[in-house]
């Protein structure tokens, strides 16, 4: 009996410690993790009834060294109410709000607020500071409150403004995401609201359950992302010189670890600050990135080169009559020269950028197997973490026409974004797998805990031996073609390739001075870090990418190699006796 009765008591004892533990855990989050959270709630509590603050979770950067950066947050501060029937000196409200507003309060719109006396709560201004919201309340302005207010804000201000995305109202009375990274993971940053603020006693043991926390299945938290806000600023830079200088419609850039598809880098220009919205055409606030097919041009080469290889139609010793121009189903392919080259080979393809190089392989593959090796490449949506992405544009390749295949080998007649397009680029990076591109490593959860993103499995679709042989053409391109071997650089192996497509018509048909560029490298060549993925559309003036982009992407290379101490792969032969 005495042993049954020592063993109750230690049972009740250990229950006793786990319930102590239980609470000192839960004061743990409610006082110190959801403080501040709680603190702001009493505040606007004792101001105010009126509505709750806003609560979202945070978006971050992640520096190299594992640095997580803001680039969605919350603000706090103050905004400032009317109430017209208790108001006595408009005159003397409008001048006091006027001197502590962050913007200017509209006079037009704040006299008429204070003449509608049958309502008594219009906000009139927004985003005060704490010391602007301070000084204001000790005013005791008859008519005027000073409530508590939390708004989303964007430290980056244009930092990867079109991928992070944006909060707003919409055609509903809600906050919520609606573009990039703030609408696809919606679920979990976005807060239950008020329903979370209870009693104090009432949230210590309520839910005490959720200690056991299912991480796969838990939603609320904060997004980290893959983006490095150096490396984005510094591809947001060039980009904003590039499409300066040459007044195109548009130009982007994407830099990805082709190993991971986790993506570095990426944005477009034009773009919008975040933090202000006002004056922002709606056609800038989606992702071109993932929205908007183009015609690629001659970056498309290396993948038509490397189905070849692959298939074994042919080798990197073919040869085959270049005559400059030929025609197939009654039209005219030309190489961009019009010139002839004779017996050509494989390497002449790439480095002189042969038109009927790459159309001749397409009819050695055939269009069954030339099918089959685009359709794996950009037949599918690659599933980035970002909305409306959109899909190719492949008619062409469901044809018997043999023109629809022959301009395809160099990216003409077919649009894919420029996602997919990095994607099928990174088979050539990445041993013949193609990654899947994303922009979040993980979750951060509520509850403290983190949760990893699992990176989807990589997708293959060319021999390892195939994509070795594309990677040893497009460094002797570097090495010896492009800007006649003056950007090599002698200690690092580079791949790349440029691409210049001509313009579609509206009607149909394509215009013969308008022009797309593109340009793609890897590095080291044969163990790549980085795969950079450049654009720019209708640039005026010049008519090839390689006068428009070499600049931008040997910068972004050298930059990237400095900032990650990527180490040499070639040994530099010393000119000291």
């Amino acid at each position: 009996m005495r042993a049954q009765f020592r063993f109750r008591i230690r049972l009740i004892f250990l229950g006793i410690i786990a319930i102590a533990l239980l609470i000192v855990v839960r004061l743990y989050f409610v006082q110190i993790v959801h403080g501040d959270d709680y603190a702001l709630k009493a505040d606007r509590q004792f101001t105010s009834s009126a509505g709750g603050l806003f609560d979202r979770g945070s978006i971050y950067f992640t520096r190299k060294d594992g640095t997580l950066i803001s680039a969605a947050t919350l603000e706090t501060g103050f905004l400032v109410a009317l109430n017209p029937q208790t108001l006595t000196n408009a005159d003397t409200a409008y001048a006091a709000i006027q001197k502590v507003a962050s913007t200017s309060v509209d006079r037009e719109t704040f006299f008429a607020a204070s003449r509608k006396t049958n309502q008594v709560y219009i906000e009139v201004a927004h985003h005060l500071s704490d010391a602007a919201g301070h000084a204001l309340a000790t005013q005791k302005i008859p008519g005027i409150q000073v409530l508590r207010e939390r708004w989303r804000s964007y430290p980056g201000d244009t930092l990867a403004s079109q991928a992070v995305g944006i909060v707003s109202f919409g055609s509903t009375d809600t906050l919520s995401g609606r573009t990039g990274l703030e609408a696809y993971y919606e679920a979990t940053l976005s807060r239950t609201g008020d329903a979370a603020y209870k009693n104090f006693f009432a949230t210590l043991f309520s839910n005490a359950g959720d200690f056991l926390v299912d991480a796969k299945n838990a939603r609320e938290g904060n997004v980290v992302t893959t983006i490095e806000p150096a490396v984005e600023t510094r591809l947001a830079s060039d980009l904003a010189a590039v499409q300066a200088k040459y007044h195109s419609k548009e130009t982007g850039g994407i830099i990805m670890d082709p190993a991971t598809g986790a993506i570095i880098a990426l944005g477009s220009v034009p773009t919008y600050d975040s933090n202000d919205l006002s004056s922002v055409r709606p056609s800038v606030l989606g992702n071109p990135l993932v929205e908007h097919v183009y015609e690629f041009g001659s970056i498309m080469k290396p993948l038509t080169m490397a189905s070849g290889l692959d298939a074994g139609a042919i080798t990197t010793n073919s040869t085959y009559k270049d005559t400059g121009c030929i025609t197939v189903d009654t039209y005219t392919i030309c190489n961009f020269d019009l010139k002839a080259r004779g017996t050509a080979t494989m390497q002449q393809i790439l480095s002189q950028s042969l038109n009927l190089g790459v159309a001749w392989i397409a009819t050695q593959l055939g269009q069954e197997k030339f099918r089959t090796y685009f359709t794996s490449l950009f037949g599918q949506k690659t599933g980035i973490d970002l909305p409306s992405e959109t899909g190719g544009l492949l008619g062409n390749l469901s044809k018997p026409q043999q023109i629809g295949y022959d301009t395809a080998a160099f990216g003409q007649g077919i649009a894919i974004t420029p996602v997919q397009m990095v994607r099928a680029l990174s088979a050539l990076a990445n041993g013949g797998a193609m990654t899947n591109p994303h922009l979040v490593s993980a979750i951060k959860l509520d509850s403290g805990v983190t949760r990893a993103i699992e990176a989807k499995d990589s997708v293959p679709v060319f021999s390892s031996r195939a994509t070795e042989e594309v990677s040893t053409m497009l460094t002797y391109v570097v090495d010896h073609d492009l800007a006649h071997g003056k950007d090599t650089i002698p200690s690092m192996s580079v791949a790349a390739k440029t691409g210049t497509a001509q313009l579609t018509k509206p009607g149909g048909g394509y215009y013969k001075d308008r022009y797309f560029h593109s340009f793609f490298g890897y590095f080291p060549s044969y163990a790549p870090r980085f795969i950079i993925l450049l654009y720019t559309n209708d640039p005026q003036g010049v008519q090839y990418a390689s006068e428009t982009l070499t600049s931008t992407f040997m910068d972004l290379t050298q930059f990237l190699i400095e900032y990650y101490h990527v180490p040499p792969d070639r040994a530099v032969t010393s000119t000291n006796p």
